[in-house]
């Protein structure tokens, strides 16, 4: 198992779109389809298939949509949920939420703590954690805190983080303010450092591992 620190990380994705020309939209789009699968076993079994997806404002927002379209064409009940204005997203991020909004109505924003007052998170399968990728550094706060300490406290659903749970340093497995506990982790690439130090080994749960169509070397 390939283990990685939040630099190492950095430059494989720096290395797949310099020197095989590969896109952060297309990493999104890859990411997204692996995770996507990943929870369409989990869901397997389950009669009324429900799922939330939470995201943030970097790449991991992006991964999130690009899942939240899968599960969507799989036929899932998803209901995404964003933290901030689709104004501040990044390129691809924006794109990939362009698509969405167009086929589907269920994207609601979340800004301040009474709409997250209205969620019921118990009435889900699976809460999918896109919030905050391996760049997070400063300690988690605001409305992203809430929403971190709101899916942590569901009892019925599941939690599957993308990439590393929100919350968690990728390089140090401590928690910045608040992180999320999953009961799965799915890890891009690689293991990052961070998931098997200190809090990050119970954060993570379950650590899966899913390549995104590119080698590490």
């Amino acid at each position: 198992m390939k283990i990685m620190t939040r630099q190492q990380a950095k430059e494989i994705d720096l290395k797949a779109t310099r020197r095989l020309g590969i896109s952060a939209l297309m990493m999104m789009e890859n990411a997204g389809i692996r995770i996507a699968e990943f929870c369409l076993k989990l869901l397997k079994h389950k009669q009324h298939k429900k799922v939330a997806v939470f995201c943030g404002k970097g790449n991991n927002c992006g991964d999130g949509l690009v899942i939240s379209r899968q599960l969507i064409c799989a036929a899932i009940d998803v209901d995404t949920y964003l933290l901030c204005s689709p104004d501040y997203l990044s390129p691809a991020a924006k794109k990939n939420y362009r698509i969405l909004s167009r086929i589907t109505r269920k994207i609601y924003l979340i800004e301040k703590k009474d709409a997250l007052d209205q969620i019921n998170f118990d009435s889900y399968d699976l809460l999918i954690d896109a919030i905050f990728g391996i760049g997070l550094k400063g300690k988690v706060r605001g409305i992203f805190k809430e929403t971190i300490q709101r899916i942590n406290q569901a009892k019925a659903a599941k939690i599957v983080s993308v990439d590393v749970p929100s919350g968690l340093d990728a390089d140090s497995g401590y928690v910045l303010g608040a992180a999320i506990q999953a009961d799965y982790t799915v890890s891009l690439i690689g293991a990052k450092k961070g998931l098997l130090l200190n809090q990050g080994k119970r954060a993570c749960g379950k650590l899966v591992i899913r390549q995104i169509g590119f080698p590490l070397g």
